[in-house]
C-alpha cells in the first residue's frame, strides 16, 4: 500500500492537540485518542478485567490493558461526516459526546505448547488509564513467562508498546513474534522514516525499539495462510499498511479476531464509510470493514475487538443500513 505525503499529513493531523505524546509519534496519539489521560482519583476500582469462553475445547481469554481517551470526538475523529451525525451516532449509542474512552482488551489463546497472546496494550507507558495486562492476566492465572508465541495486528503503539516494559526488557522473555511482513517491511523501511512527516517519525522509532529486544525471534507472516495450529492469518489491509486479521478455530467453532478494522463498533457498524482519522488509507479500509463485515455477518462468525467495549467480543448483524454489535452473553461457567 502506498501512503502519499497528504494521507500521512492527515493522520498526523490527530497530533495537533497532544505534544505530550510527540516522544513516540502519531502511533501513541492513535492510541490515546490525542490527549494523555490524568491520573485517575483514588477511588472504588473494578474487579479484575479478564473473561474467558471456550472456542471449540481451547479456552480463549480476554484481558483488558484499560482505556485512552478522544476529547471531543465530534471534531476530526471522523475525516468524512459532519459533526452534528457524529453526534447523533453518539447519543443514539447512549456515549458521551464530550469525550469517547477508547478500550484496549488482548486476546490469549490456550494451546498444548502454551500461550498465544494477540498484541500487547500499551505496556502501562501511554497513560495512567492503560497498562493493566501484567495485573490483569496474572489475576487470571495466567503467566507471561508461558506465552510462547505473540501474534501481531499491526504496529500502532497501543498494540506493540507492551512488548517491552518501561526499562525496554521483553516483557514476554519466551516468546516469539509473529507479524505481519507488508506491516513489518512499511515501519522498518529507512525510506518511509525519513519521508514521513515530523510527528510521525517517534511512531517508527517506536516500532523499532519494541521489536529490537525480539530480534532473534521474529516470525514474519506473508499474506493469507496458518500461523499455528487453528489460526489463519487474514489481510486486512487499510488500517495500516500490512494490517492482519486472523481466524481462530476449533473443529466447527469459529472466531474472527479483527484488531482495528473497526474502533469503536458504535460509530463504524453502523456507518462503514465513516473514515476514522486512525486510519492510514482510508478508502481501502473502509474496503476491508465492508468486507470483513460481510463475512463475519453472513457466515455468523464471533468477532474480536481490540476496541470493542469489554470484554470485547460479540456478532456483528446487518442491517438496512450498515451493521449492528451484538456482544456476547456473559457466561458465569467456562
Amino acid at each position: 500500500m502506498e501512503l502519499d505525503r497528504r494521507t500521512l499529513l492527515q493522520a498526523a493531523g490527530a497530533l495537533a492537540m497532544a505534544p505530550a505524546l510527540l516522544r513516540l509519534g502519531l502511533a501513541d496519539a492513535l492510541a490515546q485518542g490525542a490527549a494523555a489521560p490524568a491520573s485517575p482519583a483514588a477511588g472504588p476500582q473494578q474487579a479484575p478485567g479478564f473473561y474467558r469462553f471456550r472456542l471449540g475445547s481451547r479456552l480463549v481469554t480476554m484481558v483488558h490493558d484499560g482505556h485512552g481517551r478522544r476529547p471531543n470526538p465530534t471534531q476530526g475523529f471522523v475525516r468524512n461526516a459532519e459533526p452534528a451525525a457524529v453526534e447523533a451516532a453518539l447519543r443514539e449509542a447512549f456515549l458521551p459526546t464530550t469525550h469517547l474512552d477508547i478500550p484496549y482488551t488482548v486476546t490469549v489463546l490456550e494451546t498444548p505448547d502454551g500461550l498465544v497472546l494477540f498484541d500487547t496494550g500499551t505496556g502501562g507507558q501511554l497513560g495512567a488509564t492503560a497498562g493493566n495486562i501484567p495485573a490483569n492476566m496474572r489475576a487470571a492465572g495466567l503467566d507471561p513467562a508461558r506465552v510462547t508465541l505473540i501474534v501481531l495486528t499491526h504496529f500502532h503503539a497501543d498494540h506493540i508498546t507492551g512488548l517491552t516494559d518501561a526499562e525496554g526488557k521483553p516483557a514476554f522473555p519466551n516468546a516469539e513474534v509473529a507479524l505481519p511482513k507488508a506491516e513489518h517491511d512499511y515501519w522498518m523501511d529507512e525510506g518511509q522514516a525519513s519521508r514521513a512527516p515530523e510527528a510521525m517519525k517517534g511512531a517508527f522509532a517506536n516500532v523499532r525499539k519494541r521489536l529490537e529486544p525480539y530480534k532473534a525471534r521474529i516470525r514474519p507472516i506473508d499474506g493469507a495462510g496458518e500461523v499455528v495450529a487453528g489460526v489463519q492469518a487474514v489481510p486486512s489491509f487499510g488500517h495500516t499498511p500490512g494490517h492482519t486479521s486472523y481466524l481462530l478455530a476449533d473443529g466447527n467453532d469459529q472466531a474472527m479476531l479483527l484488531g482495528d478494522v473497526t474502533n469503536r463498533p458504535e460509530l463504524n457498524l453502523r456507518n462503514p464509510g465513516w473514515h476514522l482519522v486512525f486510519d492510514m488509507d482510508a478508502q481501502m479500509a473502509e474496503t476491508t470493514r465492508r468486507r470483513m463485515f460481510d463475512r463475519v455477518a453472513t457466515d455468523r462468525i464471533r468477532c474480536i475487538g481490540y476496541h470493542f467495549p469489554f470484554p470485547a467480543n460479540g456478532y456483528v448483524a446487518k442491517e438496512a443500513q450498515g451493521y449492528r454489535f451484538v456482544p456476547a452473553g456473559w457466561s458465569s461457567t467456562v
